[in-house]
């Protein structure tokens, strides 16, 4: 027998391989729902049968299944309670907002799995020293509990605080419990890791598996999360991640910008939910118990900020934030404003994007002058002809970097949080957003956009085509790699 196998050996591989390719083709065109994803994985199999089946069952295929914390979910009461109460909000929407946006409610609540609540407050932390400061406060208040999730949490001045906070809280009998994603722990070198546990506070890795000294079998999923809440009653949450680059006692007049919110509220509860079912994922242990214990209050409809928490990522939620930012470009009437440091949209996002651009609606896409991603600056750049020739303006704002994800449409709905919109946040990230439907907090986001516009340059078509064809080409050849960067 191992003669013949030793005689025999390439046609077994050859046979191997084709074997493992079709798998892996049936694979793939049985379970992806994007046929340019199908088509490509198709094609690295066909090229290269026994290589591209092992990067597909690598990296191809999403492995990620998640139990639900279904006893940490609040209770929507009955059917008769929750219709009742859907119908006031809706009123109410209809009346100060009109029925454009009830369709936008309902398609809400249909991908997104979480309701559109009333009666929450949010405060908007503009600087990253405002907004530790404020976290840092919450944890030290803190009497039951503290759940962080965070991307990135350095080993530098402002991680030294956040230490000590939860630190002290386990010293009063707080339960803590953190989990940081397992790519940006090891943003700073030696990691925050071995404080937080010397400090006795809980601390886990999302998709933290080593085998082979590979992140296996979730190598390209992160969580790009940011989510902080407070005995389940105060919540932080948006673009800010844990790091003294954007702190300007630390970093100076130069620091990096973002934006970040302090919640309070029936939204609170869906926020905790996500990063309890995160924590539940990583660690395997149900956060249950008096210290996280969760009620949702559900005020009367009448009261005033309508928010939404919309968790997306590549599982029973893939491609939430995408499907809710379709529906809110398709309602639009007077204005669309957008900021992101990445803006690398889908085709579709484009085509929903420029045809409200053919409608009338005054589109406004800010991103920064200078980009602490180059590659990733040079592929927007590449792509912003794309919306540019169809009735929407690009500006490049002057100043320090700004990692802010704010949109606001038509001075009446908003949705911030961790998102870009680019491939990774809509299709390969683990994401948490807000949907919020109330004037005043869509007219300050708006504010907020427009002085980074006051400070702006506009991107022009003329601009980019001046440029040397060597460097346009370049961009595009960075472009076509826009999914994975």
């Amino acid at each position: 027998m191992f003669q013949a196998i030793a005689s025999h050996w390439s046609t077994l591989i050859l046979l191997l391989s084709l074997a493992m390719a079709a798998v892996g083709i049936v694979h793939a065109i049985m379970t992806k729902e994007d046929v340019r994803a199908a088509t490509g994985w198709v094609g690295v199999m066909l090229l290269s049968p026994f290589l591209g089946a092992i990067i597909y069952a690598i990296a191809g295929i999403n492995r990620i299944r998640r139990a639900t914390i279904s006893a940490m979910r609040p209770s929507a009461g009955s059917a008769d309670e929750g219709h009742n109460r859907d119908v006031a909000v809706e009123a109410l929407i209809e009346a100060q907002f009109g029925q454009r946006f009830v369709g936008l409610k309902t398609l809400g609540d249909r991908v997104a799995r979480r309701p559109l609540t009333s009666g929450n407050t949010i405060a908007v932390l503009e600087t990253g020293d405002e907004a530790y400061t404020a976290m840092c406060r919450a944890i030290d208040s803190a009497q039951k509990s503290v759940l962080l999730e965070t991307y990135i949490f350095d080993n530098d001045a402002v991680g030294q605080m956040f230490v000590q906070s939860l630190s002290a809280a386990v010293e009063r009998g707080v339960a803590v419990r953190v989990l940081i994603d397992a790519v940006g722990v090891r943003y700073s070198v030696p990691s925050i890791l071995k404080q937080l546990r010397e400090a006795n506070v809980a601390v886990d890795l999302f998709n933290g598996n080593i085998v082979m000294g590979l992140r296996l079998p979730y190598a390209n999923l992160r969580t790009h999360r940011k989510v902080l809440v407070i005995d389940a009653t105060v919540a932080f949450t948006g673009g800010m991640n844990i790091r003294k680059g954007f702190s300007a006692e630390f970093a100076g007049s130069d620091s990096s910008r973002d934006t970040h919110f302090e919640v309070t509220g029936p939204v609170v509860v869906d926020l905790f939910s996500v990063a309890a079912e995160d924590w539940r994922f990583a660690s395997n242990e149900a956060l249950k118990g008096d210290a996280w214990q969760v009620e949702r209050t559900t005020p009367p409809p009448g009261q005033p900020m309508l928010v939404r928490a919309v968790a997306t990522g590549p599982d029973a939620a893939n491609e939430t934030n995408h499907k809710l930012l379709m529906g809110a470009f398709s309602v639009a009437r007077k204005s669309i404003r957008i900021m992101s440091p990445y803006f690398l949209p889908d085709r579709e996002l484009i085509s929903a994007l420029t045809t409200a651009g053919a409608r009338g609606v005054q589109i406004d896409i800010v991103v920064p002058a200078v980009n602490n991603l180059f590659l990733v600056d040079r592929a927007m750049t590449a792509q912003f002809d794309q919306v540019l020739k169809h009735y929407c303006r690009v500006w490049r704002h002057e100043g320090p970097f700004d990692h802010s994800k704010l949109m606001a449409i038509d001075g009446a709905w908003a949705y911030v949080g961790s998102s870009n919109l680019d491939a990774r946040s809509l299709r390969l990230n683990f994401e948490i957003d807000m949907e919020v439907l109330d004037a005043n907090f869509a007219r300050a986001i708006e504010a907020r956009i427009d002085a980074a516009i006051a400070s702006a340059k506009p991107v022009t078509l003329e601009m980019l085509r001046a440029r040397a064809f060597v460097i346009r080409v370049l961009d595009r050849l960075l472009w076509l790699g826009s999914p994975y960067l």
